[in-house]
């Protein structure tokens, strides 16, 4: 962990402009052409599993998790995960990723999942989903479709798209 001094809260309406602006620096205009982003557009962020992490009053980072559906069941997908680059390297990352998968497990979901780097997510406990048992809807890298159970034996039960669930629905 950092020895920055960090606090990590939940997101509040205020934070939204400061996380905009670090989702562009970190992932630039191309971010809204991504299947997961596409997948989570239009559809808010759940306030409950939702972090940001500041230093001082300055927003370094940033956890974001959407409800979907997963082969027709409640699931959760991860991201963006976002570190000021000026503040990688400092464990905030993995201090928000672990903030957001305790939050999710003590509400009683059961699946997440994300479209990322496999060797980071690994350490948390996220795998490699087997090609085809869940579909995305649209182009992603297979080997950085991962899932991470929060209920043993559970990603064998789902098959089928990933799909949004629109607030309300």
């Amino acid at each position: 962990m950092t020895s920055l001094p960090l606090t990590i809260r939940h997101e509040l309406p205020a934070d939204a402009a400061a996380i905009e602006r670090l989702h562009e620096r970190a992932f630039g205009p191309g971010r809204f052409a991504r299947t997961a982003f596409r997948l989570r557009e239009g559809v808010p962020p759940d306030p409950a599993l939702t972090f940001a992490a500041h230093v001082g009053t300055f927003l370094v980072g940033s956890i974001r998790v959407t409800p979907v559906a997963a082969g027709g069941h409640a699931a959760l997908m991860l991201g963006p995960l976002t570190v000021d680059p000026a503040f990688e390297g400092r464990g905030i990352g993995a201090a928000l990723m672990n903030r957001s998968i305790e939050a999710a497990r003590a509400d009683g979901h059961d699946l997440i999942l994300l479209v990322g780097d496999a060797p980071y997510y690994a350490r948390f406990g996220f795998r490699v989903i087997p090609p085809g048992q869940l579909v995305l809807p649209g182009p992603a890298d297979p080997a950085r479709f991962l899932a991470l159970e929060l209920a043993e034996g559970v990603l064998v039960e789902r098959r089928g798209a990933v799909t949004t669930i629109k607030p309300g629905a």
